[in-house]
C-alpha cells in the first residue's frame, strides 16, 4: 500500500512540465477548466430548470383548457361535450372530488400513471410530480370550481407530458456547452503557449547573448531599452554582475603581471649568478657569496609574492607594522642588480621609522628605483625626509624625466612613454606602487616641475 502514493508522485513528477512554458501553460489550462466547469454546472442547471418550467407551464395551460369544458355548478360534476375533446382529453385526468370521471384509453385505473394523477387529485391544490413509466413522465393537477368545506375543491384536472423532448433538448444543450468547453480549453493552451512564448523571447535572447558574451568576453551590456519593466531590472542586474565579473578578472589578470613584473629583477639575478657559475670554477668565499645572493634572491622573491598577495586579498588596508626606513633602502640596490654606470644614494635620518611593514615600503619603493636607474644617465639620488604627517621618500634620477604629453598616463597599467626604448619594461611598476602605497594610507606622486631629469615621491604615514 505505501508503494502506491510514490508511484503517484513518481508519475505526476514525470509528467509535470520542465520548462516555463509549459508549467505557464498548465496553470492556465487548469484554471481554465476549473472556470469552465464551474459555469457549464451552472449553465445546464439553469437550462434544466428552465425547460421543467416550461413544461409545467404547457401542462396546466392545457388543464386550464380543460378545466373549461368541466360544470362544477351542479351536483353531480359534469363533463361538457365540445368539439376536439380528443384532443383536449389527450393524457389527461378528471376527477370530481377523489372520483376518477374520465382517464386515457392507455392508463386504465391501476396503472402507474393513473395512481399518480388519483395522488395528486387527492392534494386538491396545485401540484406536479414526475413517475417512471418507460420514459420519465411528468404529472400536474390544476383546481377546478370552489372549494367545499372540509372536503377540497369541486374537482381536479391532471395533465402528463413525456419529457423526453425535454430532455433531448438539455442533452443536447449539455453536449454543446462540453464541445464549447473542449474549445476553449484548446484555444486557451495554444494561446497561452504562444503569449508565454512571446514573453520570453526576450529571456531567451537574453541567455544566448549571455553565452555568447562569456566566450568572446565581450564588453557588451544587455541595457533596459525596448524591454519590460521586469526585463529591464533583470538585465540591469545581469549588467552590474558582468561588470563585477570583468573587475574580477581584470584585478586577477594586473596581478599576475604585477607578479611577473616584481619577479624579474630576482629572477634574473638568479639566472646570472648560475651561469656565471657555470662558466669557470669558483672559490669556497666565492661560492657562499653565489649560495647567499641566491638565497637573498629567492627571499626577495617570496617577499614579493606575499606582500602583493596579501594586498590583493586584502583590497583595501593593509596590515599595520613599522619600518626602518634608511635599513630598507639601503638593502634596495643590491636587490635590483643597479648597473656599474649608475650610483644610488641614499640620505635622510637614521632613526626616521614609517607606519608600514618592511616588506611592503620595498615594494613601494623598488619599481621607482628601478625605473629611475633605467632611464638615469649616471646617479639616482632617494632622499628621505620626515614631514608633520608622515614621512616622505623621493626617488631622483638624472635621466631625460617624463615627457610632458605622458605625464597624465603615468600611473595608468600597460601604458609606456617610449615602447621602443629598449627595455623590458611592462608599465606596471608605477601603477602598482602607487596602489600599495594608497593601501597603507600613503601616495605616490609625480614632481612635473623638477628638471632635470624625473622625481617621484613616497608619501607615507608616520611609524
Amino acid at each position: 500500500m505505501s508503494t502506491l502514493p510514490s508511484l503517484l508522485a513518481a508519475l505526476v513528477g514525470r509528467c509535470r512540465p520542465r520548462t516555463l512554458r509549459g508549467r505557464l501553460s498548465l496553470i492556465a489550462l487548469t484554471t481554465a477548466a476549473l472556470v469552465m466547469v464551474v459555469l457549464t454546472v451552472v449553465f445546464n442547471s439553469i437550462v434544466r430548470q428552465r425547460l421543467q418550467q416550461q413544461a409545467d407551464n404547457e401542462l396546466h395551460a392545457r388543464a386550464g383548457a380543460v378545466a373549461a369544458t368541466v360544470d362544477t355548478r351542479h351536483h353531480p360534476v359534469r363533463v361538457l361535450e365540445t368539439p376536439g375533446d380528443a384532443a383536449l382529453d389527450t393524457n389527461v385526468w378528471i376527477y370530481a372530488g377523489t372520483r376518477l370521471l374520465e382517464h386515457p384509453a392507455s392508463a386504465p385505473p391501476g396503472d402507474t400513471l393513473t395512481r399518480t394523477a388519483t395522488a395528486l387529485a387527492a392534494h386538491g391544490d396545485r401540484r406536479c410530480a414526475e413517475v417512471m413509466a418507460g420514459d420519465r413522465i411528468r404529472l400536474c393537477a390544476e383546481p377546478v370550481g370552489g372549494v367545499r368545506p372540509g372536503a377540497g375543491p369541486a374537482a381536479s384536472v391532471v395533465t402528463a407530458m413525456d419529457l423526453a423532448p425535454y430532455r433531448a433538448s438539455a442533452d443536447t444543450l449539455l453536449i454543446a456547452s462540453l464541445a464549447l468547453d473542449a474549445s476553449v480549453l484548446v484555444g486557451t493552451y495554444v494561446l497561452t503557449r504562444l503569449a508565454v512564448g512571446r514573453a520570453l523571447r526576450p529571456v531567451r535572447t537574453m541567455t544566448e547573448q549571455a553565452t555568447r558574451w562569456s566566450v568572446v568576453a565581450s564588453d557588451q551590456r544587455f541595457g533596459a531599452d525596448g524591454r519590460p519593466v521586469e526585463l529591464a531590472r533583470l538585465g540591469a542586474s545581469l549588467d552590474e554582475l558582468l561588470d563585477r565579473i570583468r573587475a574580477v578578472l581584470r584585478h586577477e589578470q594586473q596581478l599576475t603581471r604585477e607578479l611577473s613584473h616584481e619577479l624579474r629583477n630576482p629572477l634574473a639575478r638568479i639566472t646570472a649568478e648560475l651561469d656565471w657559475w657555470q662558466v669557470r670554477p669558483r672559490s669556497t668565499a666565492e661560492t657562499r657569496t653565489a649560495h647567499a645572493s641566491i638565497a637573498d634572491a629567492a627571499n626577495s622573491m617570496r617577499t614579493i609574492c606575499e606582500t602583493v598577495l596579501d594586498d590583493a586579498r586584502a583590497g583595501a588596508q593593509t596590515v599595520p607594522g613599522t619600518a626602518d626606513v634608511i635599513a630598507v633602502l639601503r638593502r634596495l640596490p643590491a636587490r635590483l642588480g643597479v648597473r656599474d654606470e649608475v650610483t644610488i644614494t641614499v640620505s635622510g635620518p637614521d632613526t626616521l621609522v614609517a607606519g608600514v611593514p618592511a616588506a611592503l615600503l620595498e615594494r613601494i619603493v623598488a619599481p621607482l628605483v628601478d625605473n629611475a636607474v633605467r632611464h638615469a644617465r649616471s646617479r639616482v639620488a632617494i632622499q628621505v625626509s620626515t614631514k608633520p604627517d608622515g614621512t616622505r621618500v623621493a626617488v631622483v634620477d638624472d635621466g631625460p624625466g617624463v615627457p610632458a604629453a605622458f605625464t597624465a598616463h603615468l600611473f595608468q597599467p600597460g601604458r609606456r612613454a617610449d615602447p621602443e626604448d629598449g627595455h623590458g619594461g611592462a608599465g606596471l611598476g608605477l601603477p602598482l606602487a602607487r596602489r600599495l602605497a594608497r593601501s597603507a594610507g600613503g601616495d605616490v606622486t609625480h614632481d612635473g616641475g623638477h628638471t632635470p631629469g624625473a622625481r617621484f615621491v613616497v608619501s607615507l604615514p608616520a611609524g
